[in-house]
């Protein structure tokens, strides 16, 4: 068998693929507003790396569907805190928080607006899903 150099040119059929390394957060203090974060993809700065420098703008998230999407975005990033800072009890009470938040918000948005998910179908009285507004429809109803 040969030995595995991954210094002599094309990497042979050993060589592993990819080693991803992602740099563990220093403190759980968001410094970005919620709207800013939303569009960043991320509540932390310090992990804050666009892709291509591609930044979305903010000024096109306040439907009631992005208000929600951004409640289920603050319980993704503080889940993924909490897996490298178990001992915050601060993040897991926000996180606690959100949770309710979103569950809630989401029960309000169905009752108003129609099924976000499959899921949300089973309680309907009949099968509306194409009866309910696309997200692209949303604009229109900014109330809620």
């Amino acid at each position: 068998m040969v030995p595995c150099d991954e210094r002599k040119g094309p990497l042979p059929p050993c060589a592993p693929l990819a080693l991803a390394v992602m740099p563990k957060q220093q403190s759980s203090e968001p410094a970005y507003e919620n709207k800013v974060a939303l569009s960043r993809g991320t509540l932390f700065p310090g992990l804050d790396l666009p892709f291509m420098n591609v930044v979305n703008h903010p000024d096109h998230l306040s439907t009631p569907l992005c208000e929600l999407m951004a409640l289920d975005f603050v319980v993704q990033e503080l889940k993924l805190y909490l897996d490298t800072h178990t001992e915050d009890r601060e993040a897991f009470a926000a996180l606690q928080t959100c949770i309710r938040l979103s569950r809630e918000g989401r029960r309000r948005y169905v009752e108003k607006y129609g099924p976000i998910t499959v899921d949300d179908m089973r309680y309907a009285e009949s099968f509306t899903w194409a009866d309910a507004p696309w997200p692209w429809q949303l604009c229109a109803n900014k109330e809620g």
